[in-house]
């Protein structure tokens, strides 16, 4: 018997840890978006999808389901290995919880296994998260992490929360760091994979005293920020991080490595390169064309980035709540920690008082 999963449901289930999200889709469509968690057992590979959807056009429906039937009758015996080695419950999903997922579902049940589907599918989570990030209450008090370019700020980020400390890396959710060299070395993800990992960040921090993440402008490469977001980040609390030069070049090279990426790093700076001064623009362009690439990073910190970073500071009128000072990120790290140590003993008294 089908047993449907409405979206509230299946948000307790998973949040209890006693449900397995499967996407049935196809692998690219599974590539290009979906629930951040689910796992990815197709009952139709790429090929075989474009196929029975053209019957479905061109054809007619009933062709098309006797060819879907074909494909999965000859490749049963490995789809259903695949799932009986998911462990507890399972609900699958497919774009809008149409036959493929109902196909899998009763697939599993005829084999004795239990799985939900997912009423509406990706279509209807896609609608949810959209909703979701436009009303949610997001209670945490935001630390923002300011600073240069190079200041290890998302290294600071993810050293905290291999600690235990909630945080939205916003960077890693976009697969950009925000720069116009933001992409190198990245896997890009679009607005909606962005917006799905979002939320659930977000829902899963939603009752935390205090949430760091970084000062990203309202656009990271292609993604934008939520309106939700931005507005919560604007009222939070701004830490402000300043390293040497010499250790914001070294924590650059250290995220970057621009001599495994070499052409990459040449075509994006052709799009900055009008912006700076024309002699030293020549020289970056000779320091690429030769990979010295340390003293290249210094130019564009000293002629581009710095200059950029202190305009919109200017811009924006807010002064930081806190400056850390320190030599190495490490020191930057550890300073910071204690500043979040002592934020979440305040906001929690301040919940206390409220």
């Amino acid at each position: 018997m089908l047993q449907e999963l409405t979206l509230a449901q299946w948000r307790i289930l998973k949040d209890r840890g006693e449900l397995v999200t499967v996407d049935v889709r196809s692998p690219s469509e599974f590539h290009s978006a979906t629930i951040p968690g689910s796992v990815n057992i197709p009952i139709f590979d790429d090929e075989e999808r474009a196929e029975v959807g053209t019957l479905y056009a061109q054809v007619s429906v009933e062709a098309a389901k006797e060819r879907g039937l074909e494909l999965v009758s000859a490749k049963l015996p490995r789809f259903i290995k695949e799932f009986s080695a998911l462990p507890g419950k399972k609900a699958v999903f497919c774009w809008r919880g149409g036959m493929r997922s109902k196909t899998t579902a009763t697939l599993l049940s005829l084999m004795g296994m239990s799985a939900y589907r997912l009423s509406g599918g990706y279509r209807a989570y896609r609608q949810w998260v959209v909703q979701q990030l436009q009303q949610m209450e997001y209670r945490p008090r935001l630390v923002v992490l300011h600073g240069n370019t190079g200041s290890g700020k998302t290294e600071i980020l993810r050293r905290l929360q291999a600690k235990g400390f909630p945080v939205i890396d916003l960077e890693a959710m976009a697969g950009h760091r925000g720069s116009v060299f933001g992409d190198i070395g990245m896997q890009a993800h679009n607005q909606k994979m962005f917006d799905a990992l979002l939320y659930e960040q977000m829902w899963s921090t939603r009752e935390q005293a205090v949430v760091v993440l970084e000062a990203e402008s309202r656009r990271i490469g292609k993604i934008v920020l939520p309106d939700l977001l931005v507005k919560q980040r604007e009222e939070g609390l701004p830490l402000s991080i300043e390293l040497p030069i010499q250790a914001r070049v070294q924590q650059i090279l250290k995220d970057y490595q621009p001599w495994e990426h070499p052409n990459e790093c040449h075509k994006a700076f052709q799009l900055i390169r009008s912006r700076i001064h024309t002699p030293v623009a020549r020289e970056i362009q000779d320091g690429l064309d030769k990979g010295e690439y340390e003293h290249v990073v210094e130019l564009l910190l000293l002629s581009y980035y710095d200059p950029k970073y202190t305009h919109a500071s200017l811009q924006s009128g807010k002064e930081p709540h806190c400056t850390i000072q320190a030599q190495t990120v490490e020191e930057a790290f550890q300073q910071t920690e204690q500043f979040l140590e002592k934020a979440i003993i305040q906001q929690r008294k301040e919940r206390k008082k409220g």
